[in-house]
């Protein structure tokens, strides 16, 4: 069984959690609408994550909606004390399925409210704000008002610790400045490299950088010069993809997401994958082309 210890940790809050985690997303069903498939396959997923040693979840109430935070506390509940479970907030799904802003302070105490329902705790360990000014990326604007309602949850002891999602290195410090951050949640992978600058930042200040979609998400990452690294190293393309972006930045969190436990191994072993100095040259070219 894999190690994912191998790939070290990293702190999140105030725990240091195993750099190799695991996202809840793809439990839900279709578009991340309405109950899986197969719930008890969904289940068996959630339970062998952390019996191969992930202690950081991914999720959110808004993945279904309810029906994956409900699949974690069936499957795990009650939880293993040093397991460290993130969500966020700031949206909501249309009755269609649409990802649609939610930033009211009503809407933003509902989503804490609700998280902790679900999941069956008195406080969540961890709530990234996500910021919808442009749903599909980071866009200025200010952040201020729904992260002030976010510390006040957490003043009240209903959330521990705060992170940001979908944000601009300028409104990284404008939250830094408003309350303690401690992660910081983008889209980000081998392909796509804007936030280069901003991981850089966050490893120099000690903030988890938590990409998402670090395998391409919907389209997954496809590459010539990925598959030929793969092949020399005996590897998968996802797995060297993963592999990179632990030796990318020492503060890199991963959460690849998945409904299989096979495929959950596969993304696992990558934490053991070393990746020498000539295959990370010729993937390091890969998102600058």
């Amino acid at each position: 069984m894999t190690d994912i210890g191998k790939a070290g940790t990293f702190k999140l809050g105030d725990r240091a959690v195993k750099r190799m985690g695991y996202g809840a997303m793809q439990l839900a069903g279709p578009g991340v609408y309405g109950p899986p498939k197969d719930p008890k396959a969904a289940v068996e997923v959630l339970q062998a994550a952390v019996a191969r040693g992930v202690d950081h979840i991914d999720t959110s109430d808004f993945y279904g909606p309810h029906v994956v935070n409900q699949l974690i506390r069936k499957a795990l509940h009650p939880y293993v004390k040093d397991l460290t479970i993130v969500t966020k907030i700031g949206a909501r799904r249309g009755l269609e399925g649409s990802w649609d802003k939610a930033f009211s302070a009503e809407e933003l105490t509902s989503a804490v409210h609700d998280n902790i329902h679900n999941l069956g705790v008195e406080a969540i360990d961890v709530v990234n704000l996500r910021i919808m000014i442009d749903p599909h990326g980071p866009a200025e604007g200010s952040i201020e008002a729904p992260l002030a309602v976010l510390a006040d949850l957490q003043r009240r002891g209903l959330v521990r610790h705060i992170g940001l999602s979908n944000v601009t290195s300028k409104q990284v410090a404008q939250g830094r400045a408003i309350a303690s951050i401690v992660c910081v949640q983008n889209q980000y992978n081998l392909a796509h490299r804007g936030d280069d600058a901003l991981i850089d930042e966050l490893a120099a200040a000690g903030i988890a950088y938590v990409p998402f979609f670090p395998l391409g998400g919907f389209s997954p990452l496809q590459s010539t010069s990925l598959s030929d690294v793969a092949k020399g190293l005996k590897a998968t393309p996802l797995q060297v993809a993963l592999a990179w972006l632990l030796k990318r930045a020492p503060n890199i969190l991963l959460i690849p997401g998945t409904s299989s436990v096979g495929h959950l191994q596969e993304n696992l072993a990558a934490a053991g994958l070393a990746l020498p100095a000539d295959a990370m040259a010729v993937l390091d070219k890969i998102g600058r082309s």
